[in-house]
């Protein structure tokens, strides 16, 4: 498994990885999520400009250098907030959205970052429950930081409260000098990425998950951080 920062050309197959990832909620009844728009392509553009786009290859597979998965991500109140993580339901319960995950978990503290969090669905198998078994825990209303609540909102805003969601967190532990890259900061207004319209997070499949970013994001987010498909 090779993780790498996305390409121009990675785009439009981020975007079929985020369709295909949706439609594991299609069994469940949310059809909304299912449907929803992948994130457009100058978002994905915006976040891979910025250094905050990352996907997941298997080199020695058929597949060769082709993204299997995909998550971006934002620093967000001294974390770093997984907007969208989603796996191609085809190459899920490889262990490839975790490895998404572990990997952004190496590159945050490099960037004085000291946890990772997201927003999901509590009651999707895939979701929240998966979150908690990879070091998430459930974040009470008390805990939430101005940045989480602003994405909350917006979810909200985009309909995502049809179904229970939360935020997520998973703190990380300090790493010393020779710590991985750091995650770069967040790009002058001009060039940042929109603000998040759901997370969406999918992690993978499920991975799909989290997270939640700009309109059309959101119930991308669901996916995402709603986390598309499962892990």
């Amino acid at each position: 498994m090779r993780i790498r920062s996305a390409r121009r050309s990675d785009l439009r197959l981020l975007q079929d990885i985020e369709r295909a990832a949706g439609e594991p909620f299609r069994t469940l009844g949310m059809t909304s999520v299912a449907d929803d728009d992948p994130p457009p392509l100058d978002l994905l553009e915006n976040y891979r400009r910025a250094g905050r786009c990352w996907v997941a290859t298997d080199p020695l597979s058929t597949t060769g250098d082709r993204p299997l998965a995909y998550v971006i991500a934002d620093p967000v109140d001294g974390a770093l907030h997984i907007e969208q993580i989603s796996v191609d339901p085809a190459a899920a319960r490889r262990g490839i959205g975790r490895a998404l995950i572990d990997h952004l978990a190496g590159l945050a503290p490099g960037q004085g970052l000291t946890a990772l969090t997201l927003t999901t669905f509590s009651d999707v198998p895939w979701n929240a429950p998966y979150y908690a078994r990879i070091g998430f825990r459930l974040l009470a209303e008390g805990e939430l930081t101005d940045g989480l609540r602003a994405i909350r909102g917006e979810e909200a805003q985009h309909g995502l409260d049809r179904w229970p969601r939360v935020c997520m967190r998973r703190d990380l532990l300090p790493t010393g000098p020779a710590a991985a890259p750091s995650v770069p900061p967040p790009a002058s207004a001009s060039a940042a990425p929109p603000a998040p319209s759901s997370a969406s997070a999918a992690a993978s499949s499920a991975a799909s998950s989290a997270v939640s970013s700009s309109a059309s994001s959101a119930a991308a987010g669901a996916a995402a951080v709603a986390v598309s498909g499962a892990p």
